[in-house]
């Protein structure tokens, strides 16, 4: 699984997932674009005591301009893109409860980043990938589409959504050399499932693993490997799938 020397945008890399994907694509020598709302500085520090290069950027991804600056940065700086990883989600801000309970603004705001957001860095970076020969996106989707997760139907849906951009997307820029896969993890343990469970966390994991066949919950390095195979040439015959790393709960 070879990553040196690819340009990797990684986006929601403040913390969390993408501070990992960040920090385990670096190690393997891959130039990395950490991008989020929130300051990436720390995950940059990781990335250059991986000993790699790196560039931090604020990005929005519900504002395409954004999206778009945050490519040319990222083709300006190192000369080209390689790989997209659309990491950036509300979910530890979501309010879960019954459906008809969900608050209209959260649920417009919930799709604006989730679905939007993917679409937006898409649009921009697929343009520099066509000119690179070809490329490698990585759409963050969930368990909580494959399996249908109740009381958080907002969350549920936009992942849903994910799924089928990236199968939709990848039928259409194939010929270009590129690829589009999805990662479905369940509950992963970072802040944002902290924030989103309250105190219902214990419970929840508890309900989740047990749910299992590895019955365990699910670190964000567990994701690492499968996103390091997916910006690697060694998937390269790979493309509109939807990879469940949930300890084998939905087996598709």
């Amino acid at each position: 699984m070879d990553v040196r020397d690819k340009v990797v945008a990684i986006t929601g890399a403040a913390r969390g997932l993408g501070q990992e994907f960040a920090r385990t694509l670096a190690a393997g020598g891959a130039r990395v674009v950490a991008s989020d709302v929130s300051d990436c500085g720390e995950t940059l520090g990781l990335v250059k005591d991986a000993g790699a290069e790196g560039l931090a950027i604020r990005l929005d991804v519900t504002d395409p301009a954004s999206a778009q600056a945050m490519v040319e940065a990222a083709v300006s700086k190192f000369g080209q893109l390689d790989g997209l990883i659309n990491n950036a989600a509300l979910y530890g801000a979501l309010h879960g409860g019954r459906f008809d309970q969900i608050d209209d603004g959260e649920w417009d705001a919930c799709m604006a980043v989730n679905v939007k957001g993917i679409w937006n860095c898409c649009k921009a970076a697929v343009a520099a990938m066509r000119k690179a020969g070809g490329g490698s996106i990585v759409n963050i989707a969930s368990l909580a589409a494959t399996y249908g997760m109740p009381y958080g139907l907002h969350y549920t849906t936009s992942k849903a959504a994910v799924i089928g951009l990236t199968r939709g997307l990848a039928r259409e820029v194939g010929r270009d050399r590129i690829r589009v896969n999805a990662l479905a993890p369940s509950a992963v343990i970072t802040e944002g499932t902290r924030e989103f469970f309250g105190d219902k966390l214990d419970r929840a994991l508890d309900a989740i693993k047990n749910q299992q066949t590895i019955q365990r919950n699910l670190l964000p390095e567990d994701l690492a490997g499968t996103v390091m195979w997916l910006i690697s040439d060694a998937s390269g015959f790979v493309t509109g799938q939807t990879i469940a790393v949930d300890g084998g709960t939905v087996m598709l």
